[in-house]
């Protein structure tokens, strides 16, 4: 690598630590969706994304509140969609009370995807954060969240 240092504390380092941490915000996402989607076989990083998070919703959602949970547009939302509904990991129903609406449902094959990787996910899961403090783990989640909050307001 023909980089000075990637260690912000160094002499050398001629980076703003906010450009430096969005930085390394876009290579750990870049690293953890290449070592994924290497990982689960069937399915792309964020696809199992996508799955995951119709799972947090107490009634099944819509594209609209998918694409906002993950953070992404209408159109990205239903190009997962439409490829997980074809692979026939997900079906799509009209909602009873709004027949404008559609909401997303995980099917079976989905739930059996789950339950297959459910402990492998764990174990790699436990060896990325093996060594970081709970402490840390929430004062990231925090910072996070306060930047995706100021990403919204812009």
């Amino acid at each position: 690598m023909n980089i000075k240092t990637l260690d912000p504390n160094a002499e050398s380092f001629e980076m703003d630590n906010s450009y430096f941490l969005i930085g390394l915000i876009s290579r750990f996402n870049n690293s953890f969706q290449m070592s994924a989607d290497n990982f689960f076989e069937e399915l792309s990083w964020k696809q199992i994304f996508f799955l995951n998070c119709i799972k947090l919703f107490q009634e099944a959602p819509t594209i609209k509140e998918m694409a906002e949970l993950i953070g992404c547009s209408h159109q990205n939302a239903k190009q997962i969609l439409s490829k997980l509904e074809k692979a026939g990991y997900v079906s799509i129903s009209q909602d009873e009370v709004d027949r404008r609406k559609q909401r997303i449902a995980m099917t079976e094959k989905a739930k059996a995807f789950e339950e297959k990787y459910s402990k492998p996910s764990d174990e790699i899961m436990e060896k990325i954060f093996a060594g970081i403090k709970q402490k840390d783990i929430e004062t990231t989640i925090k910072v996070l969240t306060q930047l995706d909050e100021a990403v919204k307001e812009i």
